[in-house]
């Protein structure tokens, strides 16, 4: 690839499918998808719940985990790995009980760590492709070995760890019973339709958050509708809806999108120079 500096890539690179696909203006609507398929674990969910104020810091927590994504895909190796060994050092300190056993449990617990994992990369992976971002099935299969190497940064064996769409697919199923919705699904449910806000921010919030939130909602598989007690949309019209969403989002100019905080791709960018400019058109080469 021409253009690119001799600077530390990180852990992808340019020629990787996922430094071109988390680049995508689309990967907002896949983390909110994240959010409600990982709040259908109870043992998952009620970590979170337990061990920070998700309703008042939610905002916070959004960003503190887009900048853990943007850092292990676009920082140096360096950058990513300290960023890993934080979030395995606060990991270990922390624990949630089961209300009805009493049983008291580590947030680390590889079977969670995997849940959160899976349900965040298929999010990405599923919205991507269905908002039109070009990939082939031996691209999408590439992208989910590649984040093996972010879960190893969590804390996760990577020969544990789905390596492609057809054990992807297979994990979920395996998984599938143990999915609920409890108290703290609902209440992540509640905060996503109408998470707080500023009073004179509210109508913005019900003009375009819940939008987003609805559109991510849609996005989940059949049985996640089932499991919250709302009739499944047509998978087609969420499809449309879908690529009409990132057919506007992508007529943003990158670089203005690229100016928002905080600025993974520009710093990436700098140190390896132009020719790493994230672009669909470029996993074609």
């Amino acid at each position: 690839m021409k253009d690119i500096q001799a600077g530390d890539p990180g852990l992808f690179g340019p020629s990787s499918v996922t430094w071109q696909m988390h680049g995508d203006p689309m990967m907002w609507v896949a983390g909110v998808r994240a959010l409600y398929l990982q709040a259908l674990h109870p043992r998952a969910v009620r970590g979170v719940m337990q061990n920070s104020d998700f309703r008042r810091d939610a905002w916070g927590r959004l960003m503190r985990t887009a900048n853990f994504v943007g850092t292990i895909t676009y920082g140096t190796t360096e950058a990513a790995e300290r960023a890993g060994a934080r979030v395995r050092k606060i990991h270990t300190m922390l624990s949630a009980t089961d209300p009805d056993t009493g049983e008291r449990y580590g947030v680390d617990e590889p079977e969670l760590l995997l849940w959160v994992h899976c349900a965040e990369i298929d999010s990405y992976l599923q919205v991507a492709r269905r908002s039109g971002f070009p990939l082939t099935d031996a691209q999408a299969d590439r992208y989910i070995g590649e984040q093996r190497a972010g879960a190893r940064l969590v804390g996760l064996d990577p020969d544990a760890v789905p390596a492609d769409q057809e054990e992807m697919a297979a994990y979920f199923d395996k998984v599938r019973p143990e999915l609920a919705v409890g108290p703290e699904a609902r209440e992540v449910d509640d905060f996503l339709l109408r998470p707080p806000t500023h009073p004179l921010l509210v109508p913005a919030r019900e003009v375009l958050w819940r939008r987003v939130a609805r559109l991510a909602y849609a996005a989940l598989p059949p049985y996640a509708h089932e499991l919250y007690g709302r009739p499944a949309p047509k998978p087609d019209t969420v499809t449309l809806q879908l690529r009409a969403t990132g057919n506007v989002l992508r007529c943003i100019p990158a670089r203005l999108r690229w100016q928002l905080p905080p600025k993974h791709i520009l710093r990436a960018m700098s140190r390896l120079g132009p020719g790493s400019r994230p672009a669909p058109y470029k996993l074609g080469r």
